[in-house]
């Protein structure tokens, strides 16, 4: 049996139907409150956890478990597999009413994530990968952009952060794109529609283990802006920043990276 190819099955049919959960929510309507320090949050991200939960722990039941939205159990340390959730991510473009959101999830095991899903129900766009079998989009395959220089590439990212006093030379002349869920924007960089991204803030496992499986299966690169790679499931989720694109793209992105002077706070806040 190929890697993964069990699981992604299984993770192709639990981020559809969630999906579909999701479009309820949102067409019937739905409560929002704000968890410090993250944002908002919604019942429907809360319904779509549960969901995940219930029918990915039934069809795997010796997997370990970690959800944005699931008070963190430190068992999932001793698990050689698991399940890395994000049941909404880009809940504040949900809330807002734009397509900017996902439901990702991600099978990690021994700290690399081996199949992964991430589903944009309200464009119908579903991302999927396993290790060694390339990634697709909606069944059909995907590879990331040949563009290999910075001057006039699409970039997913913050306007603000592209336009910010903190670099030493202005960027070129770039296309920029918003997405509030990196996991989209990343998925967006593996299929070509997009060139690049590039995120600064600090993300979490369930952000972006999915979507970091997908890029590399289209043949791209992910890492933080010092050209780390991602380690999931260890007792801290967090990692510094996230940047994408094909390999000679990501290699200009990390160049360019270098020339970022921001203040000693802003440092520690944007770059850890």
């Amino acid at each position: 049996m190929a890697i993964g190819a069990d699981d992604l099955e299984l993770l192709t049919r639990a981020a559809r139907e969630a999906g579909g959960l999701v479009l309820e929510f949102r067409e019937k309507g739905f409560k929002t409150w704000e968890k410090p320090g993250h944002g908002p949050v919604t019942d429907a991200d809360i319904a779509v956890d549960e969901q995940l939960k219930a029918v990915l722990g039934a069809a795997r039941p010796d997997y370990g478990w970690l959800s944005e939205e699931t008070v963190d159990d430190p068992a999932r340390l001793g698990a050689r597999r698991l399940f890395v959730v994000d049941p909404i991510d880009g809940t504040r473009a949900f809330v807002r009413g734009r397509p900017y959101f996902a439901v990702s999830i991600a099978v990690v095991e021994d700290g690399r994530p081996t199949a992964g899903v991430v589903f944009n129900p309200a464009r119908n766009e579903l991302y999927a990968a396993r290790l060694e079998g390339g990634a697709t989009l909606n069944g059909t395959p995907i590879t990331v952009s040949r563009k290999g220089i910075i001057d006039g590439a699409r970039l997913v990212g913050s306007a603000d952060m592209f336009r910010s006093h903190f670099w030493q030379k202005p960027w070129p002349g770039i296309e920029v794109a918003p997405s509030n869920s990196i996991a989209y924007a990343l998925c967006q960089v593996a299929s070509g529609a997009q060139d690049g991204s590039v995120s600064l803030t600090g993300k979490s496992d369930w952000d972006i283990a999915a979507a970091d499986l997908i890029v590399a299966e289209a043949g791209g690169m992910a890492s933080t802006h010092m050209g780390e790679p991602f380690t999931y499931n260890r007792p801290s989720t967090r990692h510094r920043n996230v940047i994408s694109a094909g390999p000679e793209l990501h290699a200009r992105l990390l160049e360019k990276l270098e020339e970022f002077r921001p203040s000693p706070d802003v440092a520690k806040q944007l770059m850890g």
